[in-house]
């Protein structure tokens, strides 16, 4: 009667190894997957309609036998490589890739040359102020009587 108790919980527990090894595997592919409605989130975050819709389309491709690769490059046919979390690394993605360090070294090259001119800027006032003393006190007198006869 033991025995048969034992082989009975077995059996009964071997179809659910299975599906907590699907489970992990559909997990894992689906965390490699964009939401399309969101497309900040991976599919296992997204709570989106569609996100469930295409849960459900893995799973049944995972049930029919397909590999993970299989699913990917049927996805990717189907909606682009946008729905890959990780893109390749193709011309069509280059900017997907590259795009934030090239507005990054364009804005630190925008700061660079601001803070040469102000540099500049700051050089030409000092040379004014090279003068001597004396002389300085004239010049800035000169200037003030001029702006005042205009």
């Amino acid at each position: 009667m033991i025995r048969l108790l034992l082989v009975a919980l077995c059996i009964a527990a071997t179809p659910a190894f299975a599906d907590d090894a699907l489970d992990a595997r559909l997990k894992s592919l689906e965390t490699q997957l964009r939401c399309l409605v969101c497309q900040n989130q991976t599919l296992a975050e997204s709570e989106a309609p569609l996100a469930e819709d295409l849960r459900k389309e893995v799973r049944e491709l995972a049930l029919t036998g397909k590999s993970d690769d299989d699913i990917r490059a049927y996805l990717v046919a189907r909606y682009g490589d946008f729905v890959l979390y990780k893109p390749p690394m193709k011309p069509v993605t280059y900017l997907l890739w590259f795009g934030p360090f090239v507005l990054l070294a364009t804005g630190l090259g925008v700061w660079l040359l601001t803070l040469r001119r102000r540099a500049r800027m700051r050089r030409a006032e000092g040379d004014d102020r090279a003068l001597p003393a004396g002389a300085d006190a004239s010049v800035d007198i000169a200037r003030a009587r001029v702006l005042l006869d205009e």
